[in-house]
């Protein structure tokens, strides 16, 4: 994620003004499709165990004045705290107390997502309109 901070409102007017005209011309459908689309991906890419996980995503879209996100959430939860998409990404300890590694699936998923929505923005940077 990018923050940006500044002291005075003067020096951001132009950034603002045009992250604003990204925001109105593309609608929730836009955000609703990349959305789609990392649901998609993470359940291709999502180690299969059960197929409880791969199962589990679905996405949030958060569009406001002065941000756009598209937060993908998995479900599959254990006891209430053990989000399983995340140990299978990051590790964990196994019953037998030894160290399971991690496999990063999550990244390869939405990298092409990510890249997709990269463009567009740029595609809008570089327009006449």
């Amino acid at each position: 994620m990018i923050y940006f901070t500044s002291k005075g409102k003067s020096k951001w007017n132009k950034t603002n003004n045009f992250l604003q005209r990204i925001l109105s011309r593309y609608h929730v459908s836009k955000f609703d499709k990349y959305g789609q689309m990392g649901v998609e991906a993470l359940r291709e890419y999502t180690p299969v165990k059960t197929g409880k996980t791969a199962a589990s995503w679905s996405y949030e879209l958060r569009i406001g004045p002065d941000e756009a996100r598209i937060i993908w959430k998995n479900s599959n939860v254990v006891d209430d705290w053990c989000n399983v998409a995340l140990i299978v990404q990051n590790g964990h300890v196994g019953r037998d107390g030894r160290w399971v590694e991690g496999v990063d699936y999550i990244n390869p998923a939405l990298e092409p997502i990510f890249n997709n929505i990269v463009d567009l923005v740029w595609k809008e940077v570089v327009s006449d309109d």
